[in-house]
């Protein structure tokens, strides 16, 4: 019989945990997301750039981002993503980070986030991807986080060189936006891999490819 690989994260690692919280710089905290946020993420969906680079869906009700939220909780019951909300100490979200298709026994995970108009610019959004970085990796003990976005989303691709998710390759015409099929940058960041300098990996190339219109 051959053994089977063992998991690189035990299950009940974060089930059996409350999700933490995490103060950044500037009096910025990441912390899970609670039911009277919810009309920022009604606002969010409504938001021309998030709806472009993060595809969060149209004509979200109230009730729909409440249980949207319901959502969030459970899957940090069932390990499957680790949502928070980006805001002030004491005021609403300006914005969301967290990792979503999680996989404990293969030690990996993939990043999401947006930010409202109000945080960006600010460099929040790379403090808070070092900040789950490094609690995914030291703290729940995987091995490897993806990184992944449109080739003409420079903004993305800043946030992940700065916060060391080297560029790994382009996967061709990889994601299916509302104006057709767009190519996208992988990155990655390793168990070992160094920490992130004051000037990050290397950018990505300034390269733009126009995407192909999807099958009418």
């Amino acid at each position: 019989m051959i053994a089977s690989t063992p998991a690189v994260v035990p299950a009940g690692r974060m089930s059996q945990s409350e999700q933490p919280v995490f103060r950044l710089t500037g009096d910025v905290e990441l912390r899970p997301w609670r039911q009277d946020d919810a009309q920022v993420i009604v606002d969010a969906c409504l938001d021309p750039d998030i709806q472009q680079w993060n595809r969060p869906g149209r004509d979200v009700s109230l009730e729909d981002a409440q249980e949207r939220i319901v959502r969030w909780h459970e899957r940090w019951k069932s390990e499957q993503s680790a949502i928070w909300a980006v805001a002030q100490v004491g005021e609403r979200p300006m914005g969301l980070i967290g990792w979503g298709d999680i996989d404990l026994k293969g030690g990996s995970a993939e990043i999401l986030y947006w930010l409202l108009p109000t945080g960006r610019g600010s460099g929040v959004m790379v403090d808070a991807t070092l900040r789950v970085s490094r609690w995914a990796m030291d703290d729940l003990g995987l091995h490897r986080l993806r990184l992944t976005h449109s080739v003409a989303n420079p903004a993305s691709c800043r946030v992940a060189t700065k916060a060391g998710f080297a560029l790994e390759g382009t996967m061709r015409s990889a994601l299916l936006h509302t104006d057709g099929w767009h190519d996208e940058h992988l990155h990655a960041r390793i168990r070992g891999d160094e920490r992130p300098s004051s000037q990050g990996s290397p950018s990505c190339p300034p390269r733009r490819v126009s995407p192909v219109s999807p099958a009418r």
